[in-house]
């Protein structure tokens, strides 16, 4: 087969990492028992980190990151699996300990991968990605736990990302009152666009929590962690659903057990990375009925996968819109 490129994070002799463009064949690629033929990926916070280094999020050198892809099927050794069939990857250790998405070609578990709805081109399954994914097991899990419209209002903080502006477009069409809290009051507008019926912003919700507030929503989905999910957690109404997925502000939780012993709160914690096959075609099933695709259009912009470099820093800083398609030519 012929080579073909792709970006590779490597270990510096004298410390830190390099991150260089190669050509690779598909005899340097891991072991598995499908490769692809990788068309489109994305880059999420976790990637950000990957290229920066500002984590240690790669635990395998040298690696090719992204943790997303989606492509066709180029030859299989897997039952459920067949050349030409198109395929999406979001998660388990690719881009951490495995090769990812940022090259043409991904050998990987068959059982890593989910077949792509007949709903979604390959562009649109990776403007979804793992955020978007994410962002339908929260609302899955918010459900399982008896959140609904007639509940009231629910919170979604880093609502202009990846994974809250899925979570607002989605909870939006599905009926919910949602409160979008976000540090980009420039993105009201946009905001409002996919279905949001009030605009927060974060700053009031970055400060001390208070073992318990005042009850402002039923539920939430929250990306940030560390003092916002606390104060989330204290406005969060009797019997209430919180759903964290995210730790942009901090690992920490500076939270009291109030809320969760005299108003019966629950809190959810959401991973996609090792999520069974099961939840992810219920989520991916549930997206492609629930997800407003002129809403996913509207959140998307779409860069040549060269670009994803001087992107890492953007999407660290909180300066991306939504989703970022990577076209892999």
């Amino acid at each position: 087969m012929d080579r073909f490129k792709a970006l590779m994070i490597s270990k510096k002799d004298e410390g830190g990492q390099s991150v260089d463009w190669v050509e690779l064949g598909t005899e340097d690629l891991m072991e598995g028992d499908v490769l692809v033929r990788v068309s489109h990926s994305t880059i999420n916070y976790k990637d950000g980190l990957a290229l920066e280094a500002s984590a240690p999020i790669v635990r395998r050198w040298p690696l090719i990151p992204g943790i997303d892809f989606s492509g066709t099927v180029a030859e299989s050794n897997h039952p459920d699996f067949k050349p030409g069939d198109a395929v999406i990857l979001n998660g388990w250790g690719v881009g951490e300990t495995h090769h990812g998405g940022y090259a043409q070609y991904a050998r990987v578990n068959g059982d890593w991968l989910i077949h792509q709805p007949a709903a979604f081109t390959a562009a649109e399954a990776m403007a979804i990605g793992t955020a978007g994914y994410t962002a339908m097991l929260c609302v899955l899990a918010l459900e399982a736990h008896g959140v609904v419209p007639a509940s009231g209002p629910v919170l979604v903080t880093g609502a202009a990302g990846g994974v809250g502006s899925i979570a607002v477009s989605v909870l939006a069409r599905l009926g919910y009152h949602v409160i979008a809290s976000t540090g980009r009051t420039s993105e009201t507008e946009f905001l409002r666009g996919l279905g949001a019926a009030e605009i927060m912003d974060r700053s009031e919700l970055s400060g001390k929590a208070r073992p318990l507030g005042k009850e402002r929503w039923a539920g939430a989905v929250d990306v940030a962690g560390s003092t916002t999910l606390a104060n989330a957690i204290a406005m969060t109404s009797y019997g209430g659903t919180v759903a964290a997925c995210g730790l942009a502000q901090g690992m920490d939780l500076p939270a009291s057990v109030a809320p969760f012993i005299l108003r019966g709160i629950t809190l959810c914690g959401i991973d996609s990375v090792m999520a069974p096959k099961a939840k992810r075609v219920e989520a991916w099933d549930r997206l492609a009925r629930d997800l407003d695709r002129s809403k996913l259009s509207e959140l998307t912009v779409t860069h040549p996968l060269a670009d994803v470099i001087g992107l890492a820093p953007k999407i660290l800083a909180g300066e991306v819109r939504g989703r970022v398609v990577l076209e892999i030519e």
